[in-house]
């Protein structure tokens, strides 16, 4: 086997999450910084929360309202000489 191929890796890796170290971690890099972790993530803190950025539920209110989903008339099939 090669040697020297693996990075270098650090046991006390620090998770930075809003500039307030909350977890220590083992990792190929001395310390992270991220936006979402699970203590802050609705999935497990159980806190639900409705985003509604730029007015998507408006947004697809207005262009799915009215007749949009009626179906066009039909013409009559035109009957064919005998």
């Amino acid at each position: 086997m090669k040697s020297d191929i693996h990075p270098k890796y650090y046991p006390d890796c620090k998770i930075y999450y809003r500039g307030e170290v909350v977890m220590t971690v083992g990792a190929t890099v001395p310390e992270m910084h991220v936006e979402v972790w699970s203590g802050s993530h609705p999935f497990f803190t159980g806190q639900k929360t409705f985003v509604d950025t730029a007015g998507r539920v408006e947004r697809f209110q207005r262009k799915f309202a009215g007749e949009y989903f009626k179906k066009p008339e039909t013409k009559p099939a035109p009957k064919g000489k005998k």
